[in-house]
Formats: C-alpha cells, structure tokens, sequence
C-alpha cells in the first residue's frame, strides 16, 4: 500500500512540475512571438518608408496569420514565422547538451519552437499548393527567456552563446534582418531536366492554371540543414 502511494506521489509530482515548466515555457515562447510581430510590422513600415525613396513598385508587406503564425512578404519571397504549441526537449547527442548551461538544469533544455519558412510568394498568389517551402531557421526559448537559433549557417547562434542572454526585441531584429538577407540571397534554380521532364495528363488539366507544375527554390536538389 506505501509503495502505491509513493508511486502516486511520484506521479502527480512529475505531472505538477512537468506542466509547471512546460507552461511557462509556452507564456515565453507566446511572448516572444508577440514581440517579433511587432518587429515584422515596424520593420516592414520603416523598409516602405526607405523604398518611397527608391521604388515605390517595391513593397513590404506583414500580415498576422493568426495566434500563432506571422508572415513577411519581401519582392518574390515570402517568410512566414509560426509557432509550435508543443514544448520540446532536444535528443541526448543534440550539441546543445555541450553547453554549460544545460548541463547545470537539465530543465534549461526544454523550449517552445518558432520555425522560419521561406516560400515564394506566387506560390500563394496563384494557389500552386504543390509548391516547396524550406525551413531556413527555428528559434528556442527556454524557461528563462534563454534563445538559440538553429538552421542555416547565416542565421545560426552558436550553441555555446545558449544561457547568457535573454531574447529581446533587438535580438529579435536581428534574426529577422539575417532571414531576410538569406532569403533573398537564396535563388530560385532552374530544376534539373531529368527531375521535370514527366508531367501528368492531370497536373496538365487541373482546374488551377497557375498550378499545372511544381515550384521551389530548390526543386530537384537537395536542401540541408548546414552544421551549428
């Protein structure tokens, strides 16, 4: 009978301190994303302001998506910033355990999840539902507003930085302006012949016109994530 109840006390402690953290991980994370809709939306109104400058045909354009997603439409290209509700922790070979931080709480850890997508912006504009996005960066909040950024090279934090910051809105800014750039700089390629050469009667005659092939940055190619 002890034992029962030591089990039981064992449970409803897991269960209180595991939902302790993983909800206010999700407050940060909800927080932080908050914040970065701010940022998209003076930052596309200060870029408009520049571009009367230079070309009014050019234009910056935010929209909120919702509670948990942001999207920033640059020229051709697209960002969209959307928020995983669920809480994470990291697999036991993931760099992150190297550092400092971590290995002193293990509940350092666990963070809430905004990934970074880069699509075309005709592929909404015309509905061509087949087309590719490509997840070009994620960011990592932790119990104690704690951040790291994950993806590709150009807007990666190195993990050793992960515990002695916390995300604010410049931080925030930066990783924006670092996604733009890559982004931009991130061309769409003409597909390999031998990867488009078949096409369906189907994909020919569907009802959308716009959405008769697939489209993507890099289609045909592989796309991987670069080394933290």
């Amino acid at each position: 009978m002890d034992g029962e109840l030591s089990m039981r006390d064992n449970i409803l402690r897991t269960i209180r301190d595991k939902s302790n953290l993983q909800t206010q991980v999700f407050d940060n994370t909800y927080d932080v994303l908050t914040q970065l809709k701010d940022v998209l939306h003076e930052m596309s109104a200060e870029l408009n302001d520049q571009l009367d400058q230079l070309d009014r045909r050019v234009r910056i354009e935010y929209r909120d998506r919702g509670k948990f997603e942001a999207q920033l439409n640059v020229g051709a290209d697209m960002l969209i910033f959307s928020m995983h509700t669920n809480v994470f922790q990291f697999n036991r070979e993931h760099v992150i355990f190297q550092n400092s931080y971590v290995q002193k709480n293990k509940n350092n850890s666990y963070c809430g999840m905004i990934n970074i997508y880069n699509f075309l912006t005709d592929s909404f504009k015309y509905n061509r539902n087949a087309d590719e996005g490509y997840l070009i960066g994620r960011i990592f909040v932790n119990r104690e507003n704690q951040y790291f950024v994950e993806g590709k090279r150009q807007i990666t934090l190195k993990h050793n930085n992960f515990g002695t910051a916390v995300i604010d809105k410049e931080a925030l800014l930066n990783i924006v302006e670092i996604a733009v750039q890559y982004s931009l700089e991130f061309d769409l390629l003409v597909p390999p012949y031998d990867s488009v050469k078949l096409v369906s009667v189907d994909q020919m005659n569907t009802k959308i016109e716009n959405s008769k092939m697939q489209t993507g940055k890099r289609l045909g190619y592989k796309f991987n994530s670069d080394d933290i």
